[in-house]
C-alpha cells in the first residue's frame, strides 16, 4: 500500500508532527493527571480534613495550673514532715536533758549523803536484836544492840538508807539526810505519837 503524501513529507522532514491536545475527562471534565479533590477539602493546602481539626488547650491536670497545684502540695507535705521531725527531735532532746539532770542530781545527793554519813553510822557488827519496820512496801529490819533499841524507839536514833544499806544514826544526822534526799530517812520514831493497834513501839518481832 503506497504511503500518503503527508507521511512522505514527514519522513522527508518537510512538515512537523502535530502535538496532541489534552482532552477533558469524559466524566469529570478535567484533563487526565489533574487532582481529583477540589481545593480546600481533604488533605490539600486549603485546610485540615473535616472533623480532625487540632484540639486547643491541654489535658486536665497536666497544664501549668495542675503542675503548680501538684508542686505546692509536695512543698506543703515536705514542710509538714520537716516540722514533725523538728518537734520529735526537740521532744527527744528535752527527755534526754531531763534524764541527764535527774542523773546529775541523784549523783550529787549520793555524794552529799556519803559525806554526811562518813563516820556517823552507829551500826554494831555483833548486834543481835532485830528491829523491824516497813519500807518500800515490805517489812525490813536492822540489827541493834539492847542499849540502842530503846533509844531508837524513843526517837533519839533513826534509820537512814544509803548505798543499799540501813544505817543507824543520830536523830540530827537523819534529819539532815532528809533535807538532802527525803527518801534517805527510813525510820524516825515519835515517842509522843499515839500507839496504833495497842502494839508497843519497842516490840521486837
Amino acid at each position: 500500500m503506497s504511503e500518503s503524501l503527508r507521511d512522505q513529507l514527514l519522513k522527508a522532514g518537510l512538515v512537523k508532527k502535530p502535538v496532541p491536545e489534552n482532552k477533558p475527562h469524559p466524566k469529570s471534565g478535567r484533563p487526565p493527571g489533574s487532582s481529583q479533590r477540589p481545593p480546600g477539602k481533604g488533605g490539600g493546602k486549603g485546610g485540615a480534613p473535616h472533623g480532625n481539626a487540632p484540639k486547643s488547650g491541654t489535658p486536665h491536670g497536666h497544664g501549668p495550673r495542675g503542675a503548680a497545684a501538684k508542686s505546692q502540695g509536695e512543698i506543703d507535705l515536705a514542710k509538714a514532715y520537716a516540722l514533725r521531725q523538728r518537734e520529735e527531735n526537740a521532744e527527744r532532746q528535752r527527755i534526754e536533758r531531763e534524764a541527764a539532770e535527774r542523773s546529775r542530781l541523784k549523783k550529787e545527793r549520793k555524794q552529799k549523803l556519803g559525806t554526811l554519813f562518813a563516820g556517823k553510822a552507829l551500826n554494831v557488827a555483833d548486834a543481835d536484836v532485830a528491829r523491824h519496820f516497813p519500807h518500800g512496801g515490805k517489812i525490813r529490819r536492822v540489827y541493834v544492840t539492847a542499849d540502842q533499841l530503846p533509844r531508837l524507839n524513843g526517837g533519839e536514833l533513826a534509820v537512814a538508807q544509803h548505798a543499799g544499806r540501813y544505817l543507824l544514826v543520830e536523830r540530827a544526822i537523819a534529819l539532815a539526810a532528809q533535807v538532802i534526799d527525803p527518801d534517805a530517812l527510813v525510820l524516825l520514831c515519835d515517842p509522843d505519837a499515839p500507839v496504833e493497834d495497842d502494839v508497843p513501839a519497842d516490840l521486837v518481832w
